[in-house]
């Protein structure tokens, strides 16, 4: 696996994934703005680790996607801890707790793995013909 590559390419999805969620304070279609950023990030997250994974296997990656789906979520968990935590959320009254226990951080993670489990699955393995490799 190409480790460096697959932690560049979480952190772009993390760019992005912070950056729409920020993004979406500014269009209030919601009366409860918090749940609506997170709406719009579980949904946004679908196409950017898409994206993410595909970038990814462009060079010829051969590793499972559940491994690849780890690593994004991983890196994204822990610029979610350096920066998002301590900067967007400590100082409206949220804390690392709050954050690292919420039900919608544990469905976006499924989302990672789970969307590169099935680019892998659908556009890896079955045009190549490779067997699982975890």
């Amino acid at each position: 696996m190409k480790f460096f590559r697959a932690v560049l390419i979480g952190l772009i999805i993390w760019v992005l994934g912070v950056s729409i969620f920020l993004l979406s304070y500014f269009f209030p279609i919601m009366k409860d703005l918090d749940f609506q950023a997170n709406l719009v990030l579980s949904l946004v997250v679908l196409p950017l680790v898409w994206a993410g994974a595909w970038m990814y296997y462009q060079k010829n990656g051969t590793i499972h996607g559940l491994k690849l789906g780890m690593v994004l979520f991983a890196t994204s968990a822990l610029m979610d801890a350096l920066v998002t935590v301590p900067y967007l959320m400590v100082p409206f009254g949220g804390s690392y707790y709050s954050f690292f226990t919420a039900p919608g951080f544990w469905l976006i993670g499924t989302e990672f793995i789970i969307t590169t489990v099935l680019f892998w699955y659908f556009r890896v393995k079955s045009e190549s013909g490779r067997t699982i490799n975890i």
